[in-house]
């Protein structure tokens, strides 16, 4: 077998429990092929999966490949009692494949039309030459004729230069040898009589086979042209499903990221937090710092305000001491004024005298 056709696409299969959903057989896409084996004169599509057959499926004139939406389609193997699904790239490639698919139906359906025509060819004449010797049954002399009409080929036969017998025993000693010959020839034929009728007893046998499988096979395509359509409802769903899921994935690697992010920002707010911490234990102490220093402050403000008072207190005592000096020297100066008037008085006494 060689590939005549190749592509790459998503393999799925049918669930086999709830015949309902789809089950991928490829991680990513693999190449699927049409194979024909000339051999037997069929075509397939088989599909690897590293060792693994993920796909080998007969193609056959009752197959149907439908194609549920613009890049999947699907077809049923009741050999394989399951439905292929491929996802295709591209709708381009996937009408390539639906087309190959109808071809290569047409050339099974053609092919197995000739196969059958050949079995009628075969049986046809099998049928006619045991329905005519049923109908004749054999006989020495319908076969050999009468012995004088056997006698005369036998002597022209036999009219080749020999040593002549005598005119008495010719006759009967080709009459013994030619009935002898006939009795072989009858014996054989009837030999071959029966192995006729055996056959058409055989092909009889065989039609009617043929044909309850024939109805059989009918029967199996309504049903399966039932379930095609079944499938083909389910399948609009799944591909809705499909559409709905990849839409969750995209929705859930954006979420991904963005908790990627959030992360990333945590751990900022995190270390932040720790710095936070840092100069609130900072600002704590500073504040009990703080708080010894206003007490400090209050406790020199009051020493302050009893050094204002004390200091206030000696400037008034000052004021007043200046205050008793400046009358002390204004009488000390009037004293003073009445000694120098007294000095001048007694200075001029003296002087008069």
């Amino acid at each position: 077998e060689q590939p005549i056709f190749s592509t790459r696409a998503h393999v799925f299969q049918i669930d086999p429990n709830t015949k309902k959903n789809w089950v991928p057989t490829s991680k990513h896409a693999v190449t699927v092929s049409y194979f024909y084996d000339s051999t037997r004169n069929v075509y397939r599509i088989i599909s690897l999966d590293g060792s693994k057959a993920i796909i080998n499926s007969t193609i056959t004139p009752n197959m149907t490949f439908t194609k549920t939406s613009q890049k999947f389609g699907q077809w049923a193997d009741s050999r394989a009692n399951t439905v292929y699904g491929l996802g295709f790239s591209s709708e381009h490639h996937l009408s390539k494949f639906a087309e190959k698919f109808q071809e290569f139906k047409e050339a099974a359906r053609l092919a197995k039309e000739k196969s059958q025509e050949k079995m009628e060819l075969t049986s046809t004449p099998s049928q006619e030459s045991a329905g005519g010797d049923i109908q004749s049954p054999l006989t020495p002399e319908s076969i050999n004729g009468t012995d004088d009409e056997r006698a005369t080929p036998e002597v022209t036969q036999n009219s080749e230069p020999r040593a002549e017998p005598t005119q008495n025993a010719l006759p009967f000693t080709h009459s013994s040898t030619i009935s002898k010959h006939w009795e072989a020839e009858l014996a054989t034929l009837k030999g071959n009589n029966a192995k006729l009728t055996a056959a058409l007893l055989e092909s009889t046998a065989n039609v009617k086979q043929w044909k309850q499988q024939l109805a059989a096979y009918q029967e199996e395509a309504e049903r399966l042209h039932k379930r095609v359509t079944e499938l083909e409802c389910v399948s609009s769903q799944a591909n809705a499903v499909h559409t709905h899921k990849t839409e969750l994935n995209q929705t859930i690697q954006e979420l991904e990221s963005t908790l990627k992010k959030k992360e990333a920002e945590i751990e900022g707010l995190k270390q932040e937090i720790d710095n936070a911490r840092e100069l609130q234990a900072q600002r704590d102490s500073l504040t009990q710092k703080l708080q010894e220093v206003e007490i400090r402050n209050k406790d020199l403000e009051g020493q302050l305000s009893d050094l204002e008072q004390r200091l206030e207190k000696s400037q008034n005592e000052q004021e007043a001491f200046r205050n008793n000096l400046k009358t002390l020297l204004e009488i000390l100066d009037g004293k003073i004024f009445e000694l120098t008037e007294l000095r001048d008085n007694l200075a001029k006494l003296i002087e008069c005298s």
